[in-house]
């Protein structure tokens, strides 16, 4: 059996360096018009090179998406069945918020895939966020059995969640355009505006 070598050093560079670049290009372009010239040229290398690192411009697609998954699960893992209901889900909404303003091109990544059918991350999407909407919305749907929460069904809150969120990424060019904001300063208003927002909605 042939053991896969350790990369060394200059090649755990290259390849950080390509899965930037390509991060950057696929945000912008979508899979269908980023190409690998563009992505060798922004990461400061030749075509031939990148070839040597990935096969194709899918196999860089993939490999961004395989880890992109459990980055966008996290922030629901966290929510607590044992915790405050309201604090546990405002909480949330400001994790995403966080991950809007820290992870913009993840997001449009994420974005481009799932307008596109989502082809590459179906499977994980019918299989493991599934599973894990499913578990949250039932703890969702406890806390308003239980009189904790406003009667609201969970799995569109969810999504609200998610859109009111992740617009702030994905439709960026759009929010910087209407606000001007200085920096990222528009996302304090945000966190507060969607905290407030919420808490109003949640409230039994």
């Amino acid at each position: 059996m042939n053991k896969v070598r350790p990369q060394t050093r200059i090649q755990r560079k290259n390849t950080e360096a390509i899965l930037e670049a390509a991060l950057s290009v696929f945000s912008r372009a979508g899979f269908r018009g980023a190409t690998l010239d563009q992505i060798a040229r922004e990461a400061g290398l030749s075509k031939p090179n990148l070839l040597y690192y990935f096969p194709s411009k899918e196999a860089i697609h993939i490999e961004l998406l395989s880890g992109l998954m459990d980055v966008w699960l996290a922030p629901l893992h966290q929510m607590d069945e044992h915790g405050d209901p309201i604090e546990e889900i405002v909480a949330y909404v400001l994790r995403k918020l966080e991950m809007s303003r820290e992870l913009p091109n993840e997001s449009r990544l994420f974005a481009n895939e799932i307008v596109h059918g989502a082809p590459r991350i179906l499977d994980q999407i019918k299989g493991d966020l599934r599973a894990l909407v499913e578990e949250k919305a039932a703890v969702i749907q406890g806390w308003i059995d239980a009189g904790k929460l406003a009667p609201l069904e969970p799995r569109h809150l969810l999504f609200s969640i998610w859109a009111t969120t992740q617009h702030y990424a994905d439709f960026d060019v759009q929010v910087r355009g209407i606000l001007r904001p200085e920096a990222n300063a528009h996302f304090n208003d945000a966190a507060e505006f969607l905290e407030q927002f919420y808490r109003r909605a949640l409230r039994p």
